[in-house]
Parts: structure tokens; sequence; C-alpha cells
């Protein structure tokens, strides 16, 4: 299990006791069970800062977690995240399709009109485009 974690610049640099925190990348699950986590202990009345330093988080990214996790569960933000990135798996798939499809058309432009090679051309644009929506 991996955390942010407070540590003290003081001791580093010999000033006054300032605070910063090691990045990390939370899990959604992790993420929707700090924020379960923070809710219970704001609505027994802890102040924002204490609930943020127990949490071991910076208030901008409890902010954020709050506008994208805010009322999930652990497994629908797991799902969320599946999603977004086989969307993005997708996208990409379709943009490389798109660029296939594009380059021969310009080939088939380019090349002198011959009945058997606007055939074997349009018959190849078919064949991409069939084997990249499945």
């Amino acid at each position: 299990m991996v955390h942010l974690l407070w540590e003290s610049d003081a001791q580093h640099s010999g000033q006054e006791d300032v605070t910063t925190m090691k990045r990390h990348r939370h899990t959604p699950e992790q993420i929707v069970r700090k924020l379960r986590e923070g809710d219970r202990l704001l609505n027994e009345g802890q102040d924002i800062a204490e609930v943020l330093r127990h949490l071991e988080v910076s208030e901008s990214s409890w902010n954020r977690w709050r506008a994208q996790y805010g009322g999930m569960k652990a497994n629908e933000a797991k799902r969320l995240r599946e999603l977004e990135s086989e969307n993005t798996r997708l996208k990409k798939l379709l943009a490389e399709a798109e660029l296939d499809k594009s380059m021969l058309k310009e080939l088939a432009e380019d090349a002198p009109i011959d009945r058997q090679v606007a055939i074997a051309a349009k018959s190849a644009l078919s064949a991409v485009n069939t084997s990249r929506t499945r």
C-alpha cells in the first residue's frame, strides 16, 4: 500500500517547520476510501486542514477527487477508470483507421485510372475499415 508521506523541510534546510508531501498516484479505490474517511472526519467536527493532514493529501487533490469521484463507490470508480482507458484506446484505433483510409484514397487518386487498380484499392479500403472496427 502506497501513501503520500508528510515530511518536514525543517530537518533538511534548518528553517521553520514547513511540511511538504512526496508525490504518489492513488488508485480509484484508494481515492474513494480516502474521500469517505475524510467526510466522516469532517462530520465529526475536525478542521479540513487536520483531515487533509490525517489523509496525507493536498487540498488541491482533495478538491479534484471530490469533483471527480464524489458519491462513487470503489467499484464504480474502478469501472470509470477502465472505461476511460478503453475510450482512449478506441480513439487511437479510429485515428489510425482514418489515416489509413485517407492514405489509400490519396493513392487511388494519384494512380492512373486503371480499373484493376481502382478495384484493388477499394477492396483494400473496405478491408481496413472492417478490420479496424472489430
